[in-house]
Formats: C-alpha cells, sequence, structure tokens
C-alpha cells in the first residue's frame, strides 16, 4: 500500500514538474516600425512559428507611433483569437495603433518611461480625420478592452477627447498615459524596467525563451514596399516603356521595365495589398498601350484607357482594399499613393528626355548594345543596301512615334521618324542610316535643292 502511495505521490509530482516547464516557454517577436503590412506579415509569420513550436507565450515587444488602421485591426484580431496567452511588452511608445494592439493582448507590461495612448485616426499629415473614422476606432477600442476586461470608457478615451475623466485628463484632450498612469488606471499589469522583469511578474522561473528571426527575404521585402522604393521602381517601370518606344530593336529596355515590375507588385502581392485584379489591370494598361503604339494608328481610347488602367493598376496595388472600397485603408492613402505613381512618372518622363541621349551614348549602355558598323571590306553582308536608300521617298505604313515601318519601293523597312511622330500614310524620305537603321523626317519638310 505504502508503496502504491509513494508511485502516485511521485507521479502527481512528475505531471506538475513536467507543467512547470512547459508553461514557461515564451516566443518573442519584435514591433519597432509603423504599423503597416510588413509589421502585419512579420506578426503573423512569428505567431505561426510560435504555435508550431507549443509556446505558452507570445511575447511582443513594442516601440511604435502608430500606422494603418486595417493592419492594425488584423494584428489585434490575431490577438484576440490566438490560442497563446499574450504579452505586449512596451519598450518606450505604444501610440495610436500600438495602443490598440496593446489592448488586444492578455498582459501589457511598459517599461520605466514608456507611454500609450493618443489613438485618434489622423491622416498622413497628421490633422485628425472627421467624425466617421474617429467612431470607428472608438467602437474598436471599446471592443477590445471589453473582450481583455479592461475599462472600455478609458479606451475609448485614447480616441475622443469629449469623453470627461477629470481623474486623467483635462476635457478636450485624448488620453496619453505614462507606465505608472496606465498601471494606476489597470490598462497596464505592471511598470517594468526590462524583458527580465516581465518574466518574474508572471511568475515564470527561467523560462524557455525563442525569438522570430528575420530572413534575408524578410529584409528585402521590407525594403521594396518602402514608398521611396516603390517611388524608384515605378520611375524604372515608366522608364523602361519609354526607351523601348524610342530605341527599336532594343530589348534591354523592357526587360528593365519586366524586372521593375515584378519587384514592384512581388512583394505587395505576398503582404496581401496587391491582389490579382489590380495586377491585371496593370498588364491590361500596358498591353493597350503597346496596342496604341504599334497596331492602332494615332492616338485615341486605347491609349488613353490604357494610360489610366496602369496608374490605377500601380496605385491601387499599393494599397489595402476591397474591390475599390477603401474604407479598411488609412485615410489620405489612396491620394498619397496616386500622387507617388503619377510624380514618379512624370519624373522619369523628365529625367529620360534630359539625360536620356546621354544615357544611350554612354559607354555602360553601349555594352548591351551593337554599335559597330558592319562594313563589307571586314567580311559582313547585308540583305538590304540601305546606303542606296538615301534621299529615297516612301510611306509610313505604321504610325512612328518615332520608331515604325516605312514602304519604299515596295520594300518595309524598319525606320525612325527625326520628327519625333509622323502618321500613318503620310510621305516620307530617307535622310539618313546609322547602324543600319533609317532615319526620315516629311516630304512636306524636305528642302528644295537648288
Amino acid at each position: 500500500m505504502l508503496h502504491k502511495f509513494t508511485k502516485t505521490i511521485l507521479l502527481f509530482a512528475f505531471l506538475i514538474l513536467g507543467f512547470v516547464s512547459h508553461a514557461q516557454s515564451v516566443f518573442k517577436t519584435e514591433l519597432k516600425e509603423d504599423v503597416g503590412p510588413n509589421a502585419w506579415r512579420i506578426i503573423k509569420k512569428s505567431h505561426e512559428q510560435a504555435l508550431s513550436e507549443q509556446a505558452d507565450y507570445f511575447l511582443i515587444e513594442m516601440n511604435t507611433f502608430g500606422g494603418a488602421v486595417n493592419f492594425a485591426d488584423s494584428i489585434r484580431t490575431l490577438l484576440l483569437n490566438s490560442k497563446l496567452k499574450t504579452i505586449v511588452y512596451i519598450n518606450n511608445n505604444a501610440a495610436s495603433a500600438g495602443t490598440l494592439i496593446s489592448l488586444a493582448s492578455d498582459y501589457i507590461y511598459m517599461q520605466s518611461g514608456s507611454s500609450m495612448g493618443a489613438a485618434s485616426v489622423v491622416n498622413p499629415q497628421g490633422e485628425v480625420m472627421p467624425e466617421k473614422y474617429q467612431s470607428y476606432m472608438r467602437g474598436l477600442m471599446r471592443a477590445t478592452a471589453e473582450a481583455k476586461g479592461r475599462d472600455p470608457k478609458i479606451a475609448e478615451a485614447f480616441v475622443d477627447p469629449s469623453i470627461s475623466l477629470p481623474e486623467w485628463k483635462e476635457d478636450g484632450q485624448v488620453i496619453t498615459f505614462t507606465a505608472s498612469e496606465a498601471v494606476k488606471a489597470n490598462m497596464a499589469n505592471a511598470e517594468v524596467k526590462n524583458e527580465q522583469q516581465v518574466y518574474q511578474q508572471l511568475a515564470l522561473t527561467a523560462p524557455k525563451v525563442s525569438a522570430y528571426q528575420k530572413t534575408v527575404v524578410d529584409h528585402i521585402i521590407g525594403f521594396l514596399v518602402n514608398p521611396l522604393v516603390s517611388g524608384i521602381l515605378i520611375m524604372g517601370i515608366f522608364a523602361g516603356i519609354y526607351f523601348e518606344l524610342q530605341t527599336p530593336g532594343i530589348g534591354m529596355a523592357l526587360v528593365v521595365a519586366v524586372i521593375c515590375s515584378a519587384l514592384f507588385f512581388a512583394p505587395l502581392y505576398l503582404q496581401g495589398l496587391a491582389d490579382n485584379w489590380e495586377i491585371a489591370i496593370f498588364v491590361l494598361g500596358v498591353i493597350l498601350l503597346a496596342l496604341e503604339v504599334f497596331v492602332i494608328p494615332g492616338f485615341g481610347v486605347a491609349g488613353i484607357l490604357g494610360i489610366i488602367l496602369v496608374l490605377c493598376g500601380l496605385t491601387f496595388s499599393m494599397l489595402a482594399n476591397d474591390f475599390l472600397d477603401f474604407k479598411i485603408t488609412q485615410p489620405g492613402l489612396l491620394m498619397n499613393s496616386f500622387i507617388i505613381v503619377i510624380g514618379s512618372m512624370i519624373l522619369s518622363v523628365v529625367l529620360m528626355v534630359i539625360f536620356g541621349k546621354n544615357l544611350m551614348q554612354s559607354s555602360a549602355f553601349k555594352r548591351l548594345v551593337l554599335q559597330d558598323e558592319q562594313r563589307a571590306e571586314t567580311g559582313y553582308t547585308s540583305s538590304v543596301p540601305k546606303v542606296s536608300l538615301l534621299n529615297k521617298n516612301g510611306t509610313a505604313r505604321t504610325v512612328l512615334r518615332p520608331s515604325g515601318k516605312i514602304e519604299i519601293e515596295g520594300v518595309w523597312y524598319d525606320a525612325v521618324a527625326l520628327d519625333g511622330f509622323i502618321d500613318a500614310g503620310e510621305e516620307v524620305y530617307v535622310e539618313k542610316h546609322e547602324n543600319y537603321n533609317l532615319f526620315v523626317r516629311k516630304l512636306a519638310d524636305k528642302p528644295i535643292s537648288s
């Protein structure tokens, strides 16, 4: 009997030790940037890894001034529905969207000197948005606080300056708590000096802590979705298209445009911003532009529609939206994205006009293009002796903008208009040729020989 009792005691001891050991597993990640697509992607991947490692605690070390409400709401929802015990360790700032995310966690610990609050919805210029945006944010804050047993009125006062809480703020101001104030108001669990004190507050003795390690792909994606980099890639797209139209027969410009397009869309697609339909309208716009340039004479509906589709495809891919419903995105970002795209397009065209000629004549560019004359005396032959076409008259068979096709004596040739634009059907004459390219002008502009 004593033997059975001893075995039972040992079994219980083993189970208790095993439970304690298992309960001391913490998976840590960081949110030390604006709340946006990259932050959401990292948090989501971190949470998935924490689940796969069977961690009991999921800790976010936070230092953010806020960001996009839609991505903050995605992180909030993940924390509210998590099977793990969630912790937010505020190491300096949890402003605006950061406050919403913090309230969705089971535990909030704030380092001395930290602050949280000021969660009114503002545009990228820092201006407070209209009431409909504030109302939505107030609702999110209340619901989140209620779900975690925190005071919903205080949570709402992070957004609404009209709420009267004389103990914590003056009327007409939103709340921003220091660490000690947040603890006193029961909006945070404790004020700590470092991460180790967080574990002490949770009674975790020597916890097993693992952390999410950002991969090279994470860093590359984070770099590519930066608005400045996106603007440069958009310039590369338009510059590539511009050079392809200005330099017939040279495929490198098209390759540059395709590479820039891939680098622009791929990270946005992985972040959940760019959808299939947005990429499709961009591709359709490029196709319409190509048809306008190479097939359809003149410049009309196809060209205008192509430009609109290209601009919209690039712009919408940078924003979270539900088939043109932009309510879920951060206020003001739609106009900002249009400005980035249109500004990049205009700047690329201006730079190409100013520096394009010098670039094509540079040594680096010449390495990509055949520049030497292929003379007959050195062993080269040509199927068409173009030297005999100088001053010959012909007809433009396609629009030359500036490149296209002309017909001389029943034979079609590639040609470049020196005047910049010649419509199909106009009479032309060959003024010169270089590297087996014909350069033509309108016949009406041909000088009369004396």
